[in-house]
């Protein structure tokens, strides 16, 4: 991950790292790491991540007809 600064500008830096950081989940993962999570939980936490993707795949694919 690679954020310039331009212009002196760190505010802005700043909050285009944390943008970043959110759109690829680090956030998240670090809350997820924080705790020790048992198999199970981790094999139903997958489980339902993938029936989202495989939802939100569809949504995308699925031709909208508006008659």
């Amino acid at each position: 991950m690679k954020i310039e600064v331009v212009d002196n500008q760190i505010e802005a830096a700043l909050k285009a790292l944390k943008k970043q950081m959110l759109k690829d989940g680090l956030f998240q993962e670090m809350k997820r790491r924080a705790h020790y999570e048992k198999p199970s939980v981790k094999r139903k936490r997958k489980q339902a991540q993938a029936r989202k993707k495989r939802r939100r795949a569809l949504q995308r694919a699925r031709p909208w007809d508006d008659d």
